[in-house]
């Protein structure tokens, strides 16, 4: 099958992976503009772009669709079928209506739930117990589209964004080349109108932690924002990120810290901190981190 694919940060590399070993003909792959990075600040460009080149294929990088000139030269493409995964850019109707059979979004969650921006970090930060990907015909409205295939997949204990991420990254490389063997049986199912929830771009103001709340909340914002932006709190003035997390028994003051190994008292119960960053410097792990800075009980921790 000829397929334009669209995509930019590394959720979308094993996608492009799955389609060239499926043995589907890439027309030309779209991703975002390189950008400014790293301390040079030179312009880098995105992992897919970069896996595009090393594969050979086509890149284009318009900063937008929105022009006759850029919507002609994708329908010159002459593509079966378009897949988007976490491109980037509102699509116009005209770009949806260019591929013969459309344009196929991977979605990270089971729609309704959590159409957005930002599905794994809200699934995780409201404690769903489940989550997936869902193949979407693609429409003008936001993930609003009919659904042709559908995986859920449990919501490990303590797992982080980025470990559920990778997860569904491979999950949606499966379920899209299923998908596009299958395409011509397949019958796309409207979404419900039961049960829609938006999951917004996520602010670093929520990334504060208020230790006056329970343990489980915080454990959810924690892993939830893991790795990016990071839930944050303060050690004797000095910021760190919380990168991993595990409820566990005990009370004090929230915020305290309740013996050697950073077990902290929240509003409710307690954590276990697992992994956690300095400012300036790597993530580690606990016992990493505590050798370099013994954090003795009795410590309060403050997010003002």
């Amino acid at each position: 099958m000829r397929v334009i694919f669209m995509g930019t940060p590394d959720f979308s590399v094993p996608v492009l992976d799955a389609l060239v070993e499926a043995g589907h003909e890439i027309a030309a792959v779209y991703c975002q503009p390189p950008r400014p990075a790293g301390r040079g600040k030179k312009d880098r460009p995105t992992p897919v772009h970069a896996r595009a080149d090393a594969l050979g294929l086509t890149v284009r990088h318009p900063i937008s669709l929105k022009s006759a000139e850029e919507q002609a030269s994708f329908a010159d493409l002459k593509a079966d079928v378009a897949v988007v995964v976490a491109y980037g850019l509102i699509l116009p109707q005209v770009i949806l209506d260019a591929p013969v059979k459309g344009c196929l979004n991977i979605h990270a969650s089971l729609l309704p739930r959590w159409r957005g921006a930002a599905p794994i970090h809200r699934a995780i930060m409201s404690g769903d117990a489940e989550t997936g990907i869902c193949i979407m015909q693609m429409e003008a409205g936001l993930d609003t589209g009919p659904v042709l295939l559908r995986k859920s997949t449990s919501i490990r204990p303590e797992e982080t964004t980025a470990e559920l991420h990778d997860r569904l990254s491979i999950l949606g490389a499966d379920l899209i080349t299923e998908a596009l063997t299958h395409l011509p049986d397949l019958t796309p199912q409207p979404q419900s109108e039961d049960g829609v929830t938006y999951a917004a771009k996520i602010d670093k103001a929520e990334a504060r932690i208020d230790w006056t709340k329970s343990a489980v909340l915080i454990d959810r914002q924690i892993r939830g924002l893991s790795p990016f932006p990071g839930a944050w709190t303060e050690v004797e003035g000095e910021r760190i990120k919380l990168l991993a997390s595990r409820l566990a028994e005990g009370q004090g003051a929230p915020g305290e810290v309740l013996d050697d190994q950073l077990r902290v008292a929240c509003g409710s119960g307690a954590l276990d901190l697992l992994r956690l960053q300095r400012a300036g410097k790597g993530a580690q792990d606990k016992e990493t981190f505590l050798r370099g800075w013994p954090i003795p009980a009795g410590t309060r921790l403050f997010s003002e």
